[in-house]
């Protein structure tokens, strides 16, 4: 074993194997070969010629002078120099840490001073490794397990474990616990020396005392935090609670052992509108801020706690919000001093924090002086804490046409006026949100608000507005409905004159006749007519209608056909059908109207082209409850959505597009009752309609129909009017070829026909006459039962009107049941059958003819109901 020497100052290592050998061998080969040289020369020295002898040696003295020389001026080294670096030698050398490196076979390469110090070593052959000091404590055996399996691995690692007794005392000494850290790396030995591990060893015992002091102080910090009589959170920048002590904890009811930092946010603590004061402290960039600020906190309960907070918020650099931290103080509201000045502030404030309406008090010049909570919360983004105390202005929060206004209010309450009218605006920066201010004097200025001029109290009615557009538009409509319903009843009665009188003159013409081609053309638009007659009726939702269960997947497929011949090659038609989709009841032709309707309102709104897309779905109660449409009851309902990629509709043309009459399109291209069809239509149907569009990317009309739930005798009478159904068409299918149509005459059957307008009773007459039906005719109901009277009941079917004078058919209806119970009845009507069905008992048995109507379509209502 060599030694290294230290350096001058430092102590020399333990154990230094770590220098390679000198060259020694090198020194007794070099000697062995002088020796063997010299004997070489004394035993041929005979053999030698001398001038050769002496030349020989001559060279090498030259040599041996050459190699003198440079060895005592550097220039040649005999042995190599310790390639160590002194410097790092030294460190490692003077290292407070004991410093050990062992090879693979757990052998000692090195160990310093302060090793040996630490492991209570003092010569070089006492000093043992790592593992044979700590590997026999079971307080430290894992931790060099451990440390040694990842060295063994490539890895560096650490442990800290606690010895009952110093390392360097002895295993029955009185010294106290002791802690080390002992860390272990890697380290290549170069060239044949494998792999050396590298070991650190240092006495943390001071360190973690210092530490516990230091745990103990925070602990009593804490400690003393949790129970102090007032309580304190802290809060981050994005509002989450991160701390919060005892106190606090017990007065809201949370149980500290389930809270987690950040979990919690301060909104879900701040009762009503007081979040808004919490956000109005701001501070500026760099800077704290600290306001004072009487609120209710929520307890987990829902109860409320009246509370005085001293909030103080920080702001970072670049202005944003930082962290706040906040003392909560509680008012014992039953305690001794309510009555107290402090306390009686501290209440008012908190009334004023939490009342409903946003408050502001205002001086002469309309400059904002002080508010509450809700006000903040109300014209948050036009009004702050900070603008206040640069002076804002009242006004900034109205419209600039409503800002003369408040000028002449304030000009009022300056001049303690007591009546000042309120001021009904919009915010400032925005067109839907509408307010009321009442703007009310100060006569009595106090010292805390010697200025104050004005109290404003400002309440938002954008609900109220939205009611009254919606209930105006709902009168609006339901007159207009009436009115057309009227009109559409009138022009029944004509409509129905006319084409009766049509169908006797084309009875007497031949197809030759010059006057049959215009009484075609008369018929032809007698019936184009009565077609715009309906689509009013639909709006009106007095149309008659004949629902029936449908499943919507099957309607629209049958329809799919129709619509692309309908809207062109140009417009591509999607259908997407949810799926298990529900069933619905509706009139399965007014409904198909419906769509064929928007289908080609949206190929119309496509000039260029574009995807017209049909969706159905489900719609959930509470789905429902979530949309919040308008006058939409909460229920399930089946949606179906008709979207177009066309021009869009503007807003203002959007709230009038189911009024009667009204169009966008060219004269002599729409009729504009296309839309109140379809409002209609889904209205009578029990469902809702609701536009969306935007001006340039289309438009969406969703149609929510009530979902429809089949009882058992429902289901009952579907498969039997189904079975009939099917007879029917078997029975018309067996029909010989070359028989004629069905038989409608009369035969001896007496017709009492009863109708108030007398161009449509004396048709009606000509035409049943015609046919072979002995007819009566009255034009009201009273004068219907005089005939029935005189005619002893012998009447077999009664026709009549509804709406009619003195007595209106349903009343009718009713009187005749009650002396002819089994007289067959048909009502005519140019309302739908349900407008005056509900007004007659549900065991009523009655026929139903919709006006206007042919001569045929008379002869064979009055037929089929004869032959039941």
């Amino acid at each position: 074993m060599t030694e290294t020497t230290p350096a001058a100052g430092t102590p020399a290592p333990l154990v230094d194997r770590s220098a390679k050998p000198r060259s020694v061998s090198r020194l007794i080969f070099l000697a062995l070969v002088m020796i063997g040289a010299s004997f070489v020369f004394f035993l041929f020295k005979d053999q030698l010629n001398s001038d050769l002898m002496l030349g020989i040696l001559g060279v090498l003295a030259v040599v041996g002078i050459f190699f003198l020389v440079s060895t005592v001026i550097g220039f040649v080294t005999i042995m190599p120099k310790a390639t160590t670096d002194p410097l790092a030698r030294a460190f490692i050398d003077t290292h407070p840490e004991g410093t050990l490196v062992t090879d693979d076979k757990d052998r000692v390469i090195y160990a310093n001073q302060a090793y040996g110090q630490i492991t209570g070593t003092t010569s070089a052959s006492d000093v043992q490794s790592i593992e044979a000091i700590l590997s026999r404590h079971r307080e430290s055996a894992e931790a060099v397990y451990r440390l040694t399996n990842s060295m063994r691995n490539g890895q560096a690692g650490q442990e800290e474990f606690r010895m009952p007794h110093a390392l360097n005392e002895a295993p029955n000494g009185n010294g106290a616990g002791h802690w080390y850290r002992l860390r272990g790396r890697p380290v290549s030995g170069g060239e044949g020396a494998g792999l050396l591990m590298a070991w650190q060893l240092s006495d943390i015992s001071q360190e973690r005392t210092e530490q516990e002091m230091v745990f103990k102080e925070l602990q009593n910090a804490i400690n003393y935090l949790d129970h102090a009589p007032v309580g304190f959170f802290s809060a981050g920048r994005d509002g989450s609670i991160v701390y919060l002590n005892a106190t606090l904890a017990d007065w809201l009811g949370i149980d500290l052992t389930s809270f987690l930092p950040g979990k919690l946010m301060l909104r879900d603590l701040v009762a009503g509108a007081g979040m808004a004061l919490v956000e109005s402290v701001q501070a500026e960039p760099g800077l704290n801020s600290t306001a004072q600020l009487d609120l209710d906190l929520l307890k987990t309960n829902g109860q409320s706690f009246p509370v005085r907070l001293v909030h103080r918020v920080t702001a970072t650099r670049d202005g944003s919000p930082g962290e706040s931290r906040t003392i909560v103080i509680g008012r014992d509201e039953g305690g001794k001093d309510t009555n107290d000045a402090a306390n009686a502030e501290m209440r008012f404030t908190r009334f004023f924090n939490n009342t409903p309406m946003a408050i502001a008090s205002v001086d002469a010049k309309g400059r904002i002086l002080r508010t509450n909570g809700p006000f903040l919360q109300m014209f948050s983004g036009l009004v702050s804490r900070d603008d206040m105390e640069q002076g804002a202005l009242f006004e900034t929060v109205l419209r600039e046409e409503d800002r003369a206004g408040l000028a002449e209010a304030l000009r009022q309450a300056a001049d303690k006026q007591g009546d000042i009218a309120p001021i009904d605006s919009r915010r400032a920066d925005s067109e839907e949100r509408h307010f009321r201010f009442y703007v009310n004097a100060v006569i009595e200025h106090t010292e805390e608000a010697p200025e104050e001029t004005a109290i404003i109290y400002a309440v938002e009615t954008t609900e109220q507005k939205a009611l009254e557009a919606q209930m105006a538009q709902t009168q609006k409509m339901n007159a207009v409905g009436t009115l057309a319903g009227g009109i559409a009843h009138d022009f029944n009665n004509v409509l129905t004159a006319i084409l009766l009188s049509a169908d006797h003159l084309l009875m007497s013409l031949r197809p030759s006749d010059s006057s049959f081609a215009d009484l075609i053309e008369i018929k032809r638009n007698a019936n184009r007519a009565a077609v715009l007659v309906r689509q009013l009726l639909a709006f009106s939702r007095k149309q008659t209608m004949r629902p029936t269960v449908l499943s919507m997947t099957d309607v629209i497929g049958d329809l799919r056909m129709l619509v692309d011949r309908l809207t062109g090659t140009h417009v591509k038609l999607e259908l997407e059908f949810g799926r298990d989709l529900w069933l619905v009841k509706t009139d399965l032709g007014q409904f198909e109207q419906v769509l064929i309707n928007l289908a080609v309102n949206a190929r119309d709104a496509m000039p260029e082209g574009g995807t017209i897309t049909v969706r159905t779905r489900n719609v959930e109660a509470d789905e429902v409850a979530r949309l919040n449409n308008r006058g939409m009851e909460v229920g399930d309902f089946v949606l179906i959505e008709v979207a177009d990629e066309g021009t869009g509709i503007a807003p203002e043309v959007l709230e009038k597009i189911f009024e009667p009459f009204f169009t966008t399109k060219d004269v002599g291209k729409g009729t504009g009752l296309g839309l109140s069809m379809v409002y209609g239509i889904v209205k009578q149907s029990g469902g809702y309609i609701y536009p969306e569009s935007e001006v340039g990317k289309g438009t969406t009309f969703r149609i929510y129909l009530p979902r429809h739930v089949e009882d058992e005798a429902e289901k009952a009478t579907t498969e039997a009017e189904a079975a009939a159904l099917v007879e029917a068409g078997a029975a018309r299918q067996g029909k010989p070829a070359n028989e004629g149509p069905e038989d409608l005459t009369g035969g001896s059957a007496v017709v009492l026909l009863v109708e108030d307008e007398e161009a449509v009773r004396r048709g009606g007459k000509r035409m049943l006459e015609a046919r072979g039906y002995e007819v009566h005719e009255a034009g009201t109901g009273v004068e219907a039962l005089e005939v029935l009277t005189e005619l002893e009941g012998k009447v077999d079917i009664v026709v009549s009107d509804v709406v009619m004078p003195e007595m209106d058919g349903p009343t009718l209806l009713t009187e005749l049941r009650k002396d002819y119970p089994d007289m067959k009845f048909i009502f005519v009507s140019g309302y739908a059958e349900d407008a005056f069905a509900k007004n007659l008992p549900a065991d009523a048995k009655f026929g139903f003819l919709a006006k206007p109507f042919s001569l045929k379509q008379l002869a064979t209502s009055v037929r089929e109901m004869l032959d039941e």
